[in-house]
């Protein structure tokens, strides 16, 4: 027998021992810091690299490959390339400028494999592996040295997925219900991140990627038959100083875990500059209000007269942004509508002194046409000068890899000019950029509520907030409170809204994201007091956030904790359900509650605006029981006074 040398790194040890094995080279283990996860990292048969991941005791992926391969057919790296090792712990606090909560424990071990070629090698000379486990998941990259002198094409990346059992996934799918729940195998072809895999009854796992600097976004491959996925997105090139981007495995015992997950933000690197500006919160829009018309018949327009009277709306209830979208300056598909000049221009800079006076932001909506058109750095400049809060950009053109670079231009002159950002249709999925840019304050990965020219299921949104809410903050516009049965008088998306009014409130407090936007009118919401009221209690950022309960496609249970309250809501799936709400996530004391619940005759198709209201007196050991209707929800709003 051979023998091997076994590395295994546990805590902030590296230890040594010696073993007999049929295999002839090092394995390393690597385990986090609770000692519950742990990635093995090891050559195959023929000598090329492969890892495998155990979570709690149970083999979850199994052997997978690792590297690249150049179009010259090289293997990067290979059995004959010499490695060293070395291994780092970390334990720090992240304090974000805004986020699910007000610190984040920043705790991992980390392995790196430093490669060499041998000296005849026409290639590339040098490779690193990194490798971090920390207690909620793993991740890996691959690196270049900045010594490098070569530059090797690269044909593929042969990062693999071999799951050890024919698990259930959830696949992102653009701006429609998510793909899932599918057995792994009978996957078949090409699937987009996130990808949430439950392996058992307490064994969940999503796979995405953080930090994408460059090369193309996040794609698997699978083939029908197989448990295998493949990553099939690559670089172009390896080169001195090549940073892919983080492959990351989420990690939990139940679904809520991955959603309370921070490990995707924590791939990320801190921010250079100071964003004590970025001021996340909630918005109204004028594109969905286009065409209502209130009882004393006033009708709403994308026009100055209207959005006075929602800035009006949103300085009484404490809300701070107005956007504005389409057509402000023009045509938006038209090359000639100018996004600094245009149409309605002189009435945006009239919005914007009369919202300043009443402590209300102004974003502005900025096509793809206009933004490439026209200089954007002027555009974005002039945006800044005039004072306005921020950007919706929509509609970005180009390969993946080009919409990737052109979003982090974007954000970033969006920085330098104070503006948040928000992307739309279509946008690169969120890979963490919060914490190292937190002016990208959220985007629409996602199949947004009334943001097409179609209305998601109920089950959409309990599928959505376990898939791609996993990535980052997403801009769902919940919260619609027009629920008429019928077309409705909106001009460009006039479909009803299959919910109930308390769970499109509920809504609003589940999406995750820095600015949460609210498509009706402020006559709807008058009509609803005690609902308007909690939506207004959801003042960010949030000093804790935690999902009491959830199964996906079914229900979701979510807590956040403000300055004066803990704010709870729970939704449901096109299926009624009781659930039991504990309380233990209050510090000792009796508090007043008031708990909004759907109507006993409420339904999502047929009776959407019956709700119920109760207070209550409540407790640490209390659990609420709440009845949610078919697509239905509930809100429990817990006072710290």
């Amino acid at each position: 027998m051979k023998i091997y040398l076994l590395l295994a790194v546990i805590g902030i040890g590296l230890s040594c021992v010696t073993s007999c094995s049929n295999r002839s080279d090092e394995v390393y283990i690597l385990s986090s810091p609770d000692g519950r996860l742990s990635l093995t990292i090891q050559k195959d048969s023929i000598g090329l690299w492969e890892y495998s991941f155990i979570g709690n005791g149970e083999e979850l992926i199994k052997n997978s490959r690792l590297g690249y391969e150049s179009v010259q057919d090289e293997m990067i790296p290979s059995g004959d390339w010499s490695v060293s090792v070395s291994e780092r712990s970390h334990d720090g606090i992240w304090k974000p400028v805004w986020g699910k909560r007000e610190q984040v424990k920043d705790l991992y071990n980390e392995l790196t494999l430093s490669f060499v070629a041998p000296t005849d090698q026409q290639g590339l000379k040098a490779f690193e592996m990194v490798f971090r486990v920390y207690n909620d998941g793993v991740a890996f990259r691959y690196m270049v040295p900045d010594s490098e002198k070569k530059i090797v094409g690269v044909k593929r990346e042969l990062t693999q997925y071999d799951f050890a059992g024919n698990y259930t996934a959830w696949f992102y799918n653009g701006e429609h219900h998510n793909l899932g729940p599918d057995k792994l195998a009978e996957v078949e072809g090409r699937r987009y991140p996130v990808m949430t895999v439950q392996a058992g009854e307490n064994q969940f796992m999503a796979v995405h990627e953080a930090n994408l600097m460059e090369g193309e976004p996040l794609v698997l491959t699978s083939r029908k038959g197989e448990l295998l996925f493949e990553v099939s997105s690559k670089p172009s090139e390896l080169k001195a100083g090549n940073v892919s981007a983080w492959r990351v495995l989420l990690y939990g015992t139940a679904p809520g875990n991955l959603v309370d997950s921070h490990l995707i933000e924590l791939l990320n690197p801190d921010p250079k500059d100071d964003f004590s500006w970025v001021k996340p919160g909630l918005a109204v829009w004028d594109w969905r209000i286009n065409g209502a018309v209130t009882d004393d018949g006033f009708r709403y327009t994308m026009s100055y007269p209207s959005w006075i009277r929602m800035v009006d709306f949103a300085a009484e209830q404490g809300f701070r942004y107005l956007v504005l979208d389409a057509n402000w300056y023009g045509p938006e598909f038209e090359a000639d509508s100018d996004p600094v000049t245009g149409a309605k221009a002189k009435d945006v800079q009239r919005l914007l002194a009369y919202a300043k006076e009443k402590g209300v932001g102004i974003w502005l909506y900025l096509n793809d046409v206009g933004g490439k058109k026209y200089p954007i750095e002027k555009t974005l400049r002039q945006y800044g000068e005039w004072g306005a809060a921020g950007i919706k950009y929509g509609f970005m053109n180009g390969t993946p890899e080009e919409k990737n670079h052109w979003t982090q231009k974007i954000t970033r002159l969006c920085a330098e000019n104070k503006l948040l950002v928000d992307f739309h249709d279509g946008p690169v999925h969120p890979y963490g950029q919060m914490r190292t840019w937190p002016n990208a304050v959220t985007r629409e990965f996602c199949h947004a509520q009334l943001d097409a020219h179609r209305v998601f299921e109920p089950k959409t949104f309990v599928t959505t907030v376990f898939v791609n809410m996993l990535a980052g903050p997403v801009d769902m516009n919940n919260g619609m409170f027009d629920l008429r049965q019928g077309p409705t008088t909106r001009i460009d998306e006039s479909q009803p809204v299959p919910s109930t009014l308390v769970s499109e409130t509920a809504r609003t407090l589940i999406t995750f994201s820095g600015v949460t936007i609210l498509p009706d009118i402020p006559e709807m919401y008058h009509k609803y007091p005690e609902l308007l009221n909690f939506i207004s209690a959801e003042k960010m950022p949030w000093k804790e956030s935690k999902t009491l309960s959830g199964k996906i496609g079914e229900y979701i249970v979510m807590m956040r904790e403000t300055a004066d309250d803990y704010l709870v809501a729970a939704v449901t799936n096109e299926e009624e359900r009781t659930l039991s709400i504990p309380l233990s996530f209050l510090p000792d004391g009796t508090y007043h509650a008031q708990l909004i619940l759907d109507g006993d005759d409420a339904h999502y198709l047929t009776n959407r605006e019956s709700y119920q209201v109760k207070v209550l007196k409540v407790k640490p050991s209390d659990n609420v029981s709440v009845k949610l209707a078919a697509g239905g929800g509930a809100c429990l709003r817990i006072s710290k006074r």
